[in-house]
């Protein structure tokens, strides 16, 4: 299956416009470009040799890290024996290098290689191709954009990965979940009982984020005993940094050392629950945006989100698991932080009891606020974005259609816009905007000043409100994460003009 976007009435879509951005980068005067290739490599998982997809740069590996202030100048190479194209997830690129097929640059074809220049926007964040099933072999990586805070402090950083994986080419994985026979009847969740996923977590005035729900405004009518669908598909594998907790990455750290962990949740369709343990974290970031510090052991994030935890380590020597926890499953992974000559534990890739569901009652973003929110004025326009669909037929929309028949979201460069994320489906649907950040400052109608991300979790039978800034007239992707939802239609665009 290949995803190709229909251009009928894309604002940018001219030819003149696509000419611009793949001009040879000899003909400009500037510092040289990073290198970055499409290509496939083989991973161990399990045992097991898997020939995957991913995004390698000039030293070998896998992602980009920027410094401060550096520009996002790169030569993307695709050495694919397909076309593909890369979306800069957490950036505000120019629209025509934003990532997404035939809007307006069309797919990168074998062998090709396409310029970007732009100003990078600092934060954990990352990037992946823009065809689904693609995104589902692992054609995904970090990318770092370091701010001199960074630099200054005293602690060391680590990057978590998350993918889930299958043997199986994506093309069955999605015939499997569109037939119904990839989901598991037992991976629900009850609706009335918010799912509590561990003592909770200290919102710095003594409030536990495990007693949000009076504040986070969750009494939906209607929705005691309902079940929601967690997980639609068994994965063969759960990753950080492409390896599995049978052969998990161990990271070599100080005693009693501050050690920055950027958490990617990269998944095609796995929600995550992130574990510090013995460990207390404090979370600082969430989608590449500082937040108030939140501390806790447990955090959660949904596909395309990102959280920036820091760690203080005991004095003494050890090793700590930093585990990601499937949501309403037993499966679990992660890596290891362990001190020079600390006994490494073996961990098993199953749990004993499930996690819980994620944020049902939407506590922990209600427990975030921005550092730097955006500057209060009225909304000149507020849509509303309804959220819908069915595992049988399996079939997701927005404002109940497919991306084929959208209706766009409009707007005008400059206003100040407030969408309304209303999920009427018994799934959680991650919702991503591009070419954009926005400030959460709404859940179920209650008004607060949330955080600043790029990426919401809404919850079955909730509303989220997301306010920001139209920026180029140009039109935007707006989707779910989930890529099975996105690959059966779940899009539409946000459409700005000038």
């Amino acid at each position: 299956m290949t995803c190709t976007l229909n251009r009928r009435g894309f604002l940018t879509a001219s030819a003149a416009m696509a000419a611009a951005f793949v001009i040879p980068r000899a003909g400009f005067a500037q510092p040289a470009a990073l290198a970055l290739q499409a290509t496939t490599r083989t991973l161990d998982i399990n045992g097991r040799a898997a020939t995957v997809f991913g995004l390698i740069n000039g030293n070998g590996t896998p992602g980009l890290t920027l410094d401060p202030g550096q520009r996002f100048l790169l030569d993307l190479t695709n050495d694919l024996t397909e076309p593909t194209i890369i979306h800069w997830h957490g950036q505000i690129p120019p629209n025509a290098q934003d990532g997404v097929p035939d809007m307006p640059l069309p797919l990168l074809q074998q062998g090709e290689t396409r310029a970007y220049d732009f100003e990078a926007a600092a934060g954990t964040h990352w990037m992946h191709s823009h065809v689904p099933i693609q995104e589902m072999q692992l054609l995904a990586a970090p990318l770092i954009v370091r701010r001199p805070e960074d630099l200054r402090a005293d602690r060391q950083e680590v990057t978590m990965f998350l993918h889930d994986f299958s043997f199986r080419p994506p093309e069955e994985v999605l015939d499997e979940i569109r037939s119904g026979k990839g989901h598991d009847e037992a991976a629900e969740a009850d609706m009335s009982q918010p799912a509590d996923p561990h003592a909770g977590h200290d919102m710095g005035g003594g409030m536990a984020m495990n007693g949000m729900s009076e504040m986070s405004g969750m009494s939906m009518p209607g929705m005691a005993g309902m079940q929601m669908d967690l997980n639609d598909f068994d994965f063969d594998a759960y990753l950080v940094n492409d390896r599995t907790l049978g052969d998990p990455e161990v990271v070599r750290v100080e005693k009693g050392g501050r050690v920055l962990l950027r958490v990617i949740n990269g998944a095609a369709a796995t929600v995550f629950w992130l574990d510090s343990g013995e460990v207390s974290g404090r979370l600082v970031a969430v989608d590449g945006q500082p937040v108030q510090p939140l501390s806790g052991t447990r955090f959660g994030l949904a596909m395309g989100q990102r959280l920036d935890i820091e760690l203080d380590l005991p004095a003494g020597g050890g090793a700590w698991p930093i585990l990601a926890l499937r949501e309403g499953a037993h499966e679990r992974t992660g890596l290891i932080l362990a001190t020079s000559g600390a006994n490494v534990p073996v961990i098993l890739g199953m749990a004993d009891d499930a996690a819980p569901a994620f944020d049902i009652d939407l506590a922990q973003e209600a427990a975030l606020r921005a550092v730097a929110p955006l500057t209060e004025r009225a909304a000149d326009a507020s849509p509303m974005v309804m959220l819908g669909g069915q595992m049988q037929p399996y079939r997701w929309t927005i404002n109940d259609r497919v991306f084929e028949d959208r209706i766009p979201v409009t707007a005008k460069t400059g206003q100040r816009v407030e969408i309304m994320f209303h999920n009427m489906s018994m799934m959680g649907h991650p919702m991503h905007l591009h070419g954009h950040h926005f400030q959460v400052v709404a859940i179920n109608g209650k008004r607060f000043v949330g955080a600043l991300r790029d990426t919401v979790y809404v919850p079955p039978m909730s509303m989220v409100t997301v306010a920001l800034d139209a920026g180029e007239a140009a039109e935007w992707m707006l989707h779910c994460h989930h890529m099975p939802h996105l690959a059966s239609g779940m899009m539409t665009t946000f459409a700005v003009s000038a």
